[in-house]
């Protein structure tokens, strides 16, 4: 790089995961990686869900106070190049959304609530690229309400699952009193063989040529092994034997002392060595390797390549494996698409290139509800959008793609409180018209529908030949116009 060049802005990953959030801040130039900035808080997050599964007020107030801090390092920064991503505890928190206000507030920056199978493969995408091999591997990631396990080779993961079982979980719920004994540590055991049992089949002792484990529990376990003298690092049964040995001996979390073990995860080491000793031995792991890379990387990797030359690559193969799993009419969704696109444009002349993508890709999936049924088909795609596990997508995204979905046709009051945002409005109204220009399915559908936009007034004009030709599509817009009036979100006119 000569003097001249300026040196390129860094991408900021935030990871709020159930026992700790950490920020991570670094480059990446041509392929390679280099940090900058990370920062890591013990939030115990994951601890703070009632019996009701609610966020207590002070788990919240840990992870506020965490994000206030990590925003006081990404004041400067581009929002395109900052993503933070929640996983278990927040997928599970039932008062979810609450906190999302605060946390986004407080962090200055959106934040998605990313699926299993999708923190899964983020996590394989920073070991594989931090941590480059041929070998076919298997990757898991043990956190504090969630296990995410990994199969593939390069930076291509074939199989991704995420099971709901952690260090914090099982602590919580085996050894709240403290005590380590070896009744509890059985009991920890059967409950995380019971929830990993299904996926024997899936990873079949054998498929791989290493284990890897990345972040928080197989790291801290690794460094206890190391400075014990009793491996270099690597975690195998008869270490982990070992470990819980000296746990048990301690009896009690309070007096455990083992060399090279921090205090922050004295906590939930109980836990986490269950879940490890059991996918050692359930699953035929010989040995586990500590990884250099892990979820927070992932999303760096991630967010470069979006806004690279393949961006979105990965969410436009998801979106056509969707069309294909349901069956959806593809050559009418790209008319659809297409058409949707030039009335957004019409519409917001100069569109977001994220924001006419998810347009796009609403408009290629609006119908696969119809695998479902005929009748009410866009609630049946709404459902199936909101739920539907897709790689590249966070739940947050799929959440849109759904309201746009269950929008797409029918009263808008299911959808007033989405309509607060403007950029879901503009989408919404371009895809509904869209489907009511295009709701013959015939090849060659009307054209010339213009709109023009005034702030909240758009006012619809047709081709005088229309009236005679098209008479039922005149009927459709004008009962749309008569929609719109009555939720008030818009004026809708035509002339």
């Amino acid at each position: 790089m000569s003097l001249s060049q300026p040196k390129p802005l860094p991408w900021a990953a935030i990871d709020m995961g159930s026992n700790s959030f950490r920020l991570e801040i670094g480059h990446v130039i041509r392929g390679r990686y280099k940090r900058e900035l990370y920062l890591k808080d013990i939030v115990r997050l994951g601890a703070g869900l009632d019996a009701q599964g609610m966020l207590t007020d002070a788990a919240a107030e840990r992870g506020l106070a965490a994000l206030a801090t990590f925003a006081e390092h990404l004041r400067d920064f581009p929002p395109e190049r900052v993503r933070a991503v929640a996983t278990q505890t927040l997928r599970e928190a039932r008062n979810r959304n609450e906190f999302l206000v605060k946390a986004q507030t407080a962090l200055g920056h959106p934040i998605e609530v990313i699926a299993g199978r999708e923190e899964a493969r983020l996590i394989f995408a920073g070991v594989s690229r931090l941590q480059p091999s041929a070998k076919r591997r298997l990757v898991i990631d043990i956190g504090g309400r969630s296990t995410e396990m990994i199969l593939g080779h390069g930076t291509h993961p074939e199989r991704a699952e995420s099971f709901q079982i952690g260090s914090v979980s099982l602590t919580m719920r085996f050894f709240a009193d403290g005590k380590l004994t070896a009744e509890a540590f059985r009991a920890a055991q059967i409950a995380a063989g019971a929830e990993l049992e299904e996926a024997l089949n899936i990873f079949p002792a054998g498929a791989w040529e290493e284990a890897l484990g990345a972040s928080g529990t197989v790291g801290a376990v690794s460094q206890v092994l190391l400075s014990a003298g009793l491996t270099d690092g690597r975690i195998t049964p008869d270490a982990l034997a070992w470990c819980i040995e000296h746990c048990l001996q301690a009896g009690d979390i309070s007096r455990l002392d083992l060399p090279g073990l921090k205090d922050d995860r004295r906590l939930v080491l109980a836990g986490g060595l269950c879940v490890l000793y059991t996918l050692l031995t359930q699953f035929g792991i010989k040995e586990l390797l500590a990884s250099k890379g892990a979820l927070r990387q992932g999303v760096i990797f991630d967010l470069a390549e979006r806004h690279g030359a393949r961006a979105s690559e990965l969410r436009s193969h998801t979106v056509a494996d969707l069309q294909q799993r349901f069956a959806v009419d593809t050559a009418h969704a790209q008319r659809v698409s297409d058409k949707a696109e030039r009335l957004y444009r019409q519409l917001c002349p100069n569109p977001a290139p994220e924001l006419l993508r998810e347009l796009r890709w609403a408009a290629a999936i609006h119908e696969v509800g119809m695998v479902v049924s005929h009748h009410d088909h866009h609630r049946h795609s709404a459902y199936l959008i909101g739920h539907v596990d897709a790689p590249g997508f966070s739940q947050n995204q799929l959440q849109r793609l759904a309201n746009l979905a269950l929008g797409q046709r029918g009263r808008l009051r299911k959808l007033e409180a989405a309509l607060a945002d403007e950029t879901l409005l503009w989408q919404l109204l371009a895809l509904r018209l869209a489907v009511i220009v295009c709701h013959s399915r015939q090849p060659r559908h009307p054209q010339g529908l213009k709109l023009t936009r005034q702030e909240r007034r758009v006012v619809l004009t047709w081709p005088t030949a229309w009236r005679a030709e098209q008479a039922r599509t005149i009927f459709l817009l004008k009962e749309e116009a008569e929609a719109w009036r009555r939720n008030g979100a818009l004026d809708l006119g035509y002339a």
